[in-house]
């Protein structure tokens, strides 16, 4: 069945209007982009605050919340705004108040929170109202002050039931010192925050010099003082935006390059640019890295924590200048961003874009305003208090006249009348006298009432002075200002670069150049590489003041050098990963002199490193002596590419004595046992062999022997032998304390055939019937106790198989006093 509309009644029909939409639509727009402008996004330009900010710090004022009172939970104070000032989301008011306490949003937080209230960058969102907890700071104080004093004009809010101020007294330059961001319609805002004793400073000096242009003033503020620190990169935006109100400046990181582990050296980063959190930072390396744009970091930490601060600590590969990926990090990461300074601001109701000087005059402008209105409202207020004075007294002078006459009065009203008219008093005057209890008119309170008198007559002219001279006006605002920087203002955090900052250049490369270098084992343990081309064979502090180099390998920074252990292990350590040892160890703190080689190594509970050889050398290879005899050569192609390998197979119960990195081939092989036989022969005499093979006869050993020294020498002409006899069943001689020590040329001894006894190098006192201690190096060698004192050495011995003169201590270090060469092969401890 048809359905059948009926029209609408008369009434209704006579209700329509015709509009047009365009027009409709173009008013309901600029109605809703005025109330998103002047309602919501955009600061004034007075008292730097939104709306919502203002009704938050206007209505925890009146809620008193003052810093000397407790903290009440944020859920109260946003509902209390939001139901008596601000028509808005919970949400949106909640969120306001939160950046209004958090010192790394504002340079001088305006709210005392008790909780968390979220994270740089926000990587940690804050908890919610219900469970955060807030107050006034000190700081805000000063926003909020005289405002009982009719300094500013109230407005009733959305419903008019109450009365909220157009614009806060605001004691100091709150838009300039904690700068605003907001997104209206059409435009927005974006400013930076300053410090506040510059601001002070700056609005100081414009309230002195009304006519000071924006030259004068940039003395007093050189560039913007961001709450997290970092440095500012070039100024030319900075003074762009102070001229125009509109710029654009760069923002980096603060960092430095310190050591972060004995092995590594890292970049430590401080401070972040304004807004960026740690979170991004690291998201971003990390990307980085897996996709292999970036280079030369091995690990990254974030140890930031709530009692040192940011602190993100990125690892780097050895090999890599840390300058140059520094460099890297800033143009690739938000370690370096732009900040847009966009200066607009509510001035008189209308949105305006102002540079440096409109904003301080705006300010200053409206604090002139403040103290007038301030110096009105105190003065209105004593003259009012002077009149009531004034008629008391007067009833005091005749008080029994006064007394006779009410008490002959029908009503109060008579009375007055008649007060009034006798007396030729005012209403006010009357009525206060009337209402001023008797106790009070005594002759005590006629001398304080006419010290009041005397005291508001003295205010009334010093405020009349004020309001009736403009310079002593200015001078009282100067005045507070300077005040409220002396407490308030804080050291600058922002470092300011006049430069682009651009630091690197072609001729830093990203990883370090292949340089020769040597690569030192102190006898302690240390392992470093120098980069001189003299070897220091004795270091002052090395690690303790007895400390010597032990072994000596040339080598380049990007080579690999093998740590041969005692039990026939070589651990290959990349050279670039040792620490570059200084010119003089003697000037140096301790941690510039190697690190141990533990750091390197994983080394079993009996085992110790005794040499350092080079892997990637193609020269004769490397020689290994072990305590049973056994000689083995073996070169670096036998080597694999493997970070841990064996390097020689021994049998059981055997462990390497020494290892000695060839120069020539041409070197002589040399075997010291305990049974003071020392045997020499040619490194020709061993034949290179692979890897898993467990060498070669090198000393015969009578049974009960060891070898105690083996070493590969070149056979200068002022190489020597140490070796120390002692006791195989006590540690120290009767009358000797450390022994006997023989100090032979190594060529008194003669060469022989690989595999034989040698030749005998001390001959053992009465009581001695080992060695103890033995040593080939170049002369004169020097050898000190376990304190770092020095022991004297016997003269020099043709004899090979002479005895030994007494010891008065135990030597702990050998080494050589020279220094155009490598250091000893070997240094011990007599025991």
């Amino acid at each position: 069945m048809a359905r059948t509309t009926s029209p609408p009644p008369e009434d209704l029909a006579e209700k329509i209007i015709d509009i047009d939409v365009s027009e409709e639509m173009r008013g309901s727009f600029l109605e809703y982009a005025y109330s998103v402008i002047y309602q919501r996004a955009l600061p004034d330009a007075r008292d730097g605050m939104k709306p919502v900010q203002r009704r938050i710090l206007y209505q925890m004022n009146e809620m008193g919340l003052r810093p000397d009172r407790a903290h009440v939970k944020c859920a109260r104070v946003v509902g209390e705004v939001m139901g008596k000032l601000h028509p808005h989301g919970d949400s949106a008011i909640y969120d306001a108040m939160v950046r209004m306490s958090q010192p790394f949003a504002m340079r001088v937080p305006l709210v005392d929170g008790h909780g968390n209230f979220g994270s740089l960058g926000g990587d940690d969102a804050p908890a919610a109202m219900r469970y955060t907890e807030a107050r006034l700071d000190r700081s805000a104080q000063l926003l909020v002050t005289s405002l009982d004093e009719n300094v500013v004009d109230f407005h009733p809010n959305y419903d008019g039931q109450e009365n909220e101020p157009e614009v806060l007294p605001a004691a100091f330059p709150n838009l300039l010192v904690n700068g605003a961001s907001g997104i209206a319609v059409g435009m927005a805002t974006n400013m930076v925050p300053h410090n506040l004793g510059e601001v002070i400073a700056a609005a100081r000096h414009l309230v002195s010099h009304p006519d000071a242009s924006l030259d004068d003033l940039l003395a007093f503020v050189p560039g913007p003082d961001l709450p997290t620190g970092g440095t500012v990169v070039g100024l030319d935006g900075i003074r762009d935006a102070y001229r125009k109100g509109r710029g654009t400046f760069r923002t980096r990181a603060t960092v430095s390059i310190e050591k972060v582990s004995p092995r590594r050296t890292g970049l430590v980063v401080t401070e972040l640019p304004y807004s960026v959190g740690p979170e991004k930072v690291v998201s971003r390396i990390k990307e980085l890295v897996q996709t292999k744009k970036l280079q030369g970091i091995s690990d990254l930490k974030d140890l930031t924590d709530r009692n040192q601060g940011l602190r993100l600590v990125i690892e780097l590969k050895n090999g890599f200048n840390p300058e140059a990926v520094l460099e890297e990090l800033y143009r690739l990461t938000p370690m370096e961003e732009s900040f847009g300074i966009n200066n607009v601001a509510l001035v008189d109701g209308q949105p305006r874009t102002l540079g440096l000087r409109d904003l301080l005059q705006v300010f200053v402008d409206h604090r002139l305003e403040v103290v007038r209105r301030r110096c009105e409202h105190r003065r209105s207020k004593r003259e009012e208090r002077l009149h009531l004075v004034a008629g008391l007294l007067v009833a005091l002078l005749n008080i029994d006249e006064v007394i006779a006459l009410i008490r002959d009065s029908e009503d109060t009203a008579q009375a007055r009348q008649r007060l009034m008219t006798t007396f030729e008093l005012s209403d006010t005057q009357a009525r206060y006298i009337l209402d001023t209890p008797l106790r009070r008119l005594t002759k005590y309170d006629r001398l304080e009432l006419e010290n009041e008198r005397d005291q508001l007559s003295k205010d009334i002219e010093e405020l009349t002075a004020i309001l009736e001279s403009d310079a002593k006006l200015r001078r009282l605002v100067s005045k507070e200002l300077g005040e409220v920087a002396k407490e308030y203002s804080s050291p600058r955090r922002t470092v300011l670069q006049e430069s682009s900052g651009e630091t690197r250049s072609a001729s830093i490369p990203l990883e370090m150049a292949d340089q020769p270098c040597h690569v030192l084992l102190s006898s302690t343990g240390l392992l470093g590489r120098s980069s001189t081309a003299q070897v220091p064979p004795m270091f002052e502090g090395l690690r303790t003041r007895h400390d010597a180099v032990a072994v000596s390998v040339p080598a380049t920074s990007r080579a690999d050098i093998g740590l041969i252990t005692d039990l026939g292990r070589a651990v290959r350590v990349p050279v670039v990963e040792l620490p570059e040892l200084p010119d003089d160890a003697s000037e140096s703190p301790p941690q510039s002199h190697g690190v141990p080689v533990e750091e390197f190594v994983e080394l079993g509970e009996d085992e110790r490193v005794v040499s350092v050889a080079a892997l990637d050398d193609d020269g004769p290879g490397i020689a290994v002596g072990t305590e049973q005899g056994v000689v083995k050569r073996v070169t670096s192609e036998s080597a694999p590419n493997k970070d841990d390998f064996e390097i020689i197979n021994l049998r059981e119960g055997d462990r390497v004595v020494g290892a000695s990195q060839l120069a020539t081939g041409e070197e002589d092989l040399v075997f010291v046992t305990s049974e003071a036989q020392l045997l020499r022969f040619s490194a020709d005499n061993v034949r290179p062999q692979g890897r898993p093979a467990g060498g070669v006869a090198g000393v015969k050993l009578p049974e009960g022997a060891t070898v105690l020294w083996f070493g590969a020498v070149a056979l200068p002409e002022d190489t020597v032998v140490l070796t120390v006899a002692g006791s195989s069943t006590e540690t120290e001689l009767p009358g000797t304390g450390g022994g006997s020590a023989k100090l032979t040329p190594l060529e008194a001894f003669p060469a022989k055939g690989r595999a034989t006894g040698g030749v005998r190098c001390q001959r053992f006192l009465k009581g001695e019937d080992t060695l103890v201690l033995a040593w080939i190096g170049r002369a004169p060698a020097r050898a000190s106790r376990a304190d770092g004192g020095p022991i004297r050495l016997p003269d020099l011995d043709e004899r090979r198989d002479g005895s030994g003169e007494p010891l008065p201590r135990v030597i702990s270090v050998v080494g050589t006093g020279r220094t155009d060469t490598g250091a000893a092969s070997a240094s011990g401890t007599a025991n």
